[in-house]
């Protein structure tokens, strides 16, 4: 096996962690927002974790390819029924009223009708949770069952992360009144009763958005990673 692509593939994955876990935590954000501003500061940690991801799936790529299970089409099809689900997950979440994630906005939230929250409290976290899951699936050599796998990992481990912070920032009883139509996991809420959605007409642009992100990821994956994400024909 290639040591030197093991290895940069290591580095690749501990500095996308520590450019995501080191800025976040309370004292580095407000020194570093207080060195940037706010908006600096939120720039620097987009172009900084994009920049990691970049280098991570590149090494990901250059490392050796080590065979763990043989490939098949219901991978491929699994990958593709699920990625829409995680476009309209995306694109029903950015923006929207929910102050118990990142993603969303503290204004115009009710508990009582949580909208997207109530799907899935944390709806960024868990469509990155599914690409990473059906992409697990759908790769089938080591250096990307851990790539995929650790993110999905990633995710599942931030959700409980934005939990514990946030029933510190609003206080225990806050966040239990805020969070008690919402799930922790997709559905939890409606199938344990605590959450009814009331019939709505859809929100046509957010469908559209999540139309058009799914479109656009079909047609930049063969240009971008290089193979089609299309079951074979």
């Amino acid at each position: 096996m290639n040591g030197g692509g093991w290895a940069e593939f290591a580095v690749a994955w501990a500095v996308f962690l520590l450019s995501h876990v080191l800025p976040a935590r309370p004292a580095v954000r407000r020194r570093l927002a207080a060195a940037l501003g706010e908006r600096g500061y939120l720039v620097g940690y987009g172009v900084v974790s994009v920049a990691a991801l970049t280098w991570l799936i590149a090494a990901s790529g250059r490392a050796p390819y080590v065979p763990l299970w043989p490939p098949a089409a219901w991978q491929v099809w699994l990958a593709n029924l699920a990625m829409p689900l995680a476009c309209l997950l995306i694109a029903f979440a950015v923006g929207a009223p929910n102050p118990l994630s990142f993603g969303g906005r503290a204004a115009g939230f009710d508990p009582r009708r949580p909208g997207v929250a109530g799907v899935a409290r944390h709806p960024l976290l868990v469509a990155l949770a599914l690409w990473a899951s059906v992409h697990t699936v759908a790769n089938g050599d080591l250096a990307h069952v851990l790539l995929f796998g650790g993110f999905a990992g990633f995710a599942l481990s931030g959700m409980r992360a934005l939990d514990r912070r946030r029933r510190r920032q609003l206080g225990e009883a806050e966040w239990a009144r805020l969070a008690a139509c919402t799930s922790d996991w997709p559905l939890a809420a409606l199938l344990a009763g605590r959450w009814r959605p009331r019939p709505a007409r859809p929100d046509a642009a957010r469908l559209v958005l999540g139309l058009l992100l799914w479109l656009g990821l079909l047609a930049l994956h063969p240009v971008v990673i290089g193979v089609s994400p299309l079951p074979p024909a």
